[in-house]
């Protein structure tokens, strides 16, 4: 498939997966929030001291906060992205304890400035779909893509989504990194690698 194919095929996808998360009822997006957070802290093995760029959610995505939350109160180094240009990798900017969030653009929450930058050992991804190959279905602006390729080594990708986000099969270009695992209301779902289409 050319790479325009591809694109037409996951601007079409991206209508369909927008519609079917802003069609969750806000009562089932915080009882899957909850139940995500259990799974993530009873299946996704941390070891001491690695750094997780976590996210500050954006309109309906899965609400990761309290996870962020109880990692920082567990003394885990966390990060948050924050967009610095259109063309240019996410920055990721250590949330030290006491440190104030501020406002970093999209409707997101970031450290200041001068914080610390860090390379994650994990990145916790939001995504509008995800398939059973473990590809992510981002919103097409490549942020992560060119985060990942800017990074010295590479990170554990785990996934974030409600299970009604789940397609059937996502087209996967050569710059596309492979989720290794994505987290649900439903539970923890560990991906084998599979080949580029």
């Amino acid at each position: 498939m050319s790479d325009a194919r591809i694109e037409e095929a996951k601007a079409a996808l991206r209508k369909v997966a927008h519609k079917k998360r802003a069609s969750l009822h806000p009562s089932l997006r915080s009882e899957a929030a909850a139940a995500a957070t259990a799974h993530f802290f009873e299946h996704v093995p941390l070891h001491s001291g690695e750094v997780v760029a976590g996210y500050w959610p954006i309109r309906d995505e899965l609400d990761i906060r309290s996870i962020v939350a109880r990692l920082m109160d567990a003394g885990q180094p966390v990060c948050l992205p924050v967009v610095v240009g259109d063309e240019q990798p996410l920055e990721l900017r250590l949330w030290q304890e006491g440190a104030s969030l501020y406002e970093a653009g999209y409707g997101t929450l970031a450290p200041a400035d001068d914080a610390p930058r860090a390379e994650p050992d994990v990145i916790l991804m939001p995504l509008l779909g995800f398939d059973k190959h473990g590809t992510r279905l981002g919103y097409g602006g490549g942020y992560y893509d060119r985060t990942l390729a800017a990074l010295g080594r590479r990170p554990r990708l785990i996934g974030f989504a409600f299970t009604l986000q789940e397609v059937d099969d996502i087209p996967r270009e050569g710059h596309d990194v492979p989720l290794d695992a994505i987290v649900t209301e439903a539970g923890v779902r560990v991906f084998e690698k599979a080949p580029v289409t």
